[in-house]
Formats: C-alpha cells, sequence, structure tokens
C-alpha cells in the first residue's frame, strides 16, 4: 500500500525564473508610450485636463476652449517637451519595475491576478516619482497659463515657465502634486493590469483556452480594453491633481495645497460631481493607453526581439 501510495507523485510546480534586465524590455515600453501619446493620447489628455480644471464647462465648451488656443495644435499643447519626455521615460520604468514586481509577486505565491495588480501599483509608484511628477506639472501649466493670455497677462514660453518655477520653489515647485500623480498611478497601473488580467482568464473560460495558450489579437484588445476602461474608477484623485497643479487664481483655493485640502475645496466648490469631471475623455484615454502597453505591447515583442536579437522578458 505504501509502495502505492509511494509511486503516485505529485507534478512538480512550474519553476519561476529571474529574467535578467534588458535593453530590448526598456526600448519596448519607451517606444510603446511615445506611440501612445502622439496618436491618441495628448488629445484626450489634453480635453481630460481642460474639463477637471474648468469644472463648470461643458464637453462641448471645453473643446471649443482647447480649439480657440491654437486649432487642432491646441489639442497637442504640453506633447513637446514633456508628454515626449514622459513618454519616453515612463514606459520604460513602468515595464522594468512591474515586471520584476509581478515575478517576486509570484515567487512568494501570488496568484496571476494578485501578482499583476501588485506589478502594477509599484511600477506606478515607480513612474510617479521617478519622471511622471515634474512632466505632469509642466503639461498642467502649460494648458492653465493661456488663462493668463486670456486676462491680458503675457504667457512666458515653456522653459521660461519652467525656469521660473524652478528658481521661487524649487525641485518642490516642479514637482507640485507628485503624491497625488503616484495615488493615481498605483490606482491606475494596478487596476489595468489586474482588470486585464483577469478579463484575459474569463476570456479563456469562454472560449475553452488553457492558461498559457496565446489568445487572438482582439481578445488581448478586448481584456485590455475593459482593464483600461474601468480603471477611470480613481477620477476624483485625477481630478485633484489637476487643480494641485494648475496656476489659475482663486482666493479660495488653500494656500498651501496637499491632497487632502484640494478635495475639501472641489467638494466644497462643486460637490460630488465635480470630482468626476473629465471621466468621460479619462475613460477614451485609460482604454487606448492600455491596449497600447498590454495588447500591442505583447505584439510589439516579436518585432522587438528581432530588432535586438534578444528575447524580450517584460511580463506587459
Amino acid at each position: 500500500m505504501s509502495a502505492a501510495v509511494a509511486s503516485v507523485t505529485a507534478p512538480a510546480p512550474k519553476k519561476l525564473e529571474k529574467k535578467p534586465v534588458k535593453f530590448s524590455n526598456l526600448l519596448l515600453g519607451a517606444g510603446l508610450n511615445l506611440f501612445e501619446v502622439t496618436t491618441l493620447g495628448q488629445p484626450l489628455e489634453v480635453i481630460k485636463t481642460t474639463i477637471a480644471a474648468n469644472r463648470s464647462d461643458s464637453f462641448g465648451s471645453a473643446l471649443r476652449r482647447i480649439w480657440n488656443r491654437g486649432g487642432i495644435f491646441g489639442f497637442y499643447q504640453g506633447l513637446i517637451p514633456w508628454a515626449w519626455i514622459e513618454g519616453s521615460t515612463k514606459g520604460a520604468v513602468l515595464l522594468f519595475v512591474a515586471s520584476e514586481a509581478e515575478y517576486h509577486a509570484r515567487a512568494a505565491g501570488a496568484s496571476d491576478f494578485g501578482a499583476g495588480i501588485t506589478g502594477g501599483i509599484i511600477g506606478g509608484v515607480a513612474q510617479a516619482y521617478a519622471t511622471m511628477g515634474f512632466c505632469t506639472c509642466m503639461k498642467t501649466v502649460e494648458i492653465t497659463k493661456h488663462k493668463m493670455s486670456a486676462s491680458g497677462q503675457k504667457a512666458p514660453g515653456t522653459w521660461a515657465t519652467f525656469m521660473d518655477i524652478y528658481r521661487r520653489e524649487g525641485i518642490r515647485g516642479i514637482n507640485k502634486g507628485v503624491n497625488a500623480v503616484a495615488i493615481r498611478q498605483m490606482t491606475n497601473w494596478g487596476s489595468r493590469f489586474g482588470l486585464s488580467r483577469l478579463a484575459e482568464q474569463g476570456i479563456r473560460r469562454a472560449t475553452g483556452k488553457e492558461e498559457g495558450q496565446k489568445l487572438a489579437a482582439w481578445e488581448k484588445i478586448l481584456a485590455s480594453a475593459l482593464g483600461g476602461g474601468l480603471s477611470a474608477w480613481n477620477q476624483p484623485i485625477e481630478v485633484i491633481r489637476v487643480e494641485m497643479q494648475s496656476k489659475k487664481e482663486d482666493p479660495n483655493r488653500p494656500k498651501k495645497m496637499t491632497v487632502g485640502n484640494t478635495f475639501r475645496y472641489i467638494y466644497q466648490s462643486n460637490g460630488v460631481k465635480g470630482l468626476y469631471r473629465g471621466v468621460t475623455p479619462r475613460i477614451g484615454l485609460g482604454i487606448w493607453q492600455t491596449v497600447c502597453m498590454v495588447a500591442f505591447g505583447d505584439m510589439a515583442k516579436t518585432y522587438v526581439e528581432k530588432l535586438t536579437g534578444e528575447a524580450v522578458t517584460a511580463k506587459h
């Protein structure tokens, strides 16, 4: 009996391997984000920020406001250099850090869903403090400083604005709202990666595909779009971020803005509805970003591997 029991052995668990850091991972992340922001990303970002900063505007009036700033180019305001700097660095940071964090989470026994959320959260925080703080701040300044022009003041150029903020407020000034960015990013990518992986599992069950079996292109895009769209639940922190970084003058605004007192200011001024201003373009942006990073990312790995001659090890 004991011999029979001994002969029935459980299959050995699949061994997780530590992947080395490769240039191909970083190239993939930077390339995907530059593509995303230069196509639909920046117009959606400008619309979202304009509505969040001007919470009494309707969607139509926000579009007219942007168009009046410079026609079609108004929708690409802040693209050069800030969105390109952000895009060329944040994708690399996200793919590298999230891939490493997900590996360690799975090694610790986490499920694919839990490891995906862990990787997204840690990758999002790394994005915020490494590169996104000053870039999002300067993009918001680029949009809100046009209110100065409308009131008769001459709006300074991009680099003049950057240096003026740096001289007056130092590193803290050009990273204003970075804590709100960190909260947004960790909840953003935690939601996107986790929900996208959960959607993938549902698609596998519905189509009868086993774990490890490749999904079709439309199935990857569907899973990514669901993850990106549903991740817009955290819009209040995005509105708080925009308000903290905005250059508009309002005597009712707190002099020293924190995440907490900015939340109270927006709620007292515009109610719950004000905390969700800009959510529609945010959903569109979330879907597009996630499609680029998760769905197109999986497809682009093949091309990057051919270009660099080395295997891409990033998970997302």
